[in-house]
C-alpha cells in the first residue's frame, strides 16, 4: 500500500497520461464531440484528485473517481469508430495507469 505522498507522485503520472489523451483526441479531426467532451472530464478529474485530497475525502477515493472517469473514457474511445489509433491509444495509456494505481493503494 503507497503512503498519501506516493500517491499524490502517482497521481501527477497519471496526469500527464490523461493530457496526452486529451490532446491527443483533440487533436484528431475525425473524433465525435461526445468523445472529447469525455475525455477532457477524465483530465479534468485528474486535475481534482491531484489537489490535496479534502478534510472528510481520501486519496483513494480520488484515486476510485478518476479510475470511474478513465472507464467512461476507455469505452467512450473505443466505442467512436473514426477516432485514429493515436488517439485511442493514449486514452487506453491512460486509463491502464490509473487502473494499476487503483491496484496499490
Amino acid at each position: 500500500m503507497l503512503d498519501v505522498l506516493d500517491v499524490m507522485t502517482r497521481l501527477g503520472e497519471v496526469k500527464n497520461k490523461t493530457a496526452e489523451a486529451r490532446r491527443a483526441t483533440e487533436a484528431d479531426t475525425a473524433a465525435s464531440v461526445v468523445t472529447v467532451a469525455v475525455i477532457r472530464e477524465f483530465d479534468s478529474k485528474a486535475d481534482k484528485a491531484n489537489r490535496q485530497p479534502e478534510p472528510n475525502g481520501s486519496a483513494r477515493d480520488s484515486v476510485i473517481e478518476l479510475e470511474q472517469a478513465g472507464d467512461s473514457a476507455k469505452a467512450a474511445a473505443e466505442a467512436d469508430p473514426n477516432l485514429g489509433q493515436a488517439a485511442l491509444q493514449a486514452v487506453q495509456d491512460a486509463h491502464l495507469a490509473i487502473c494499476v494505481l487503483k491496484t496499490e493503494v
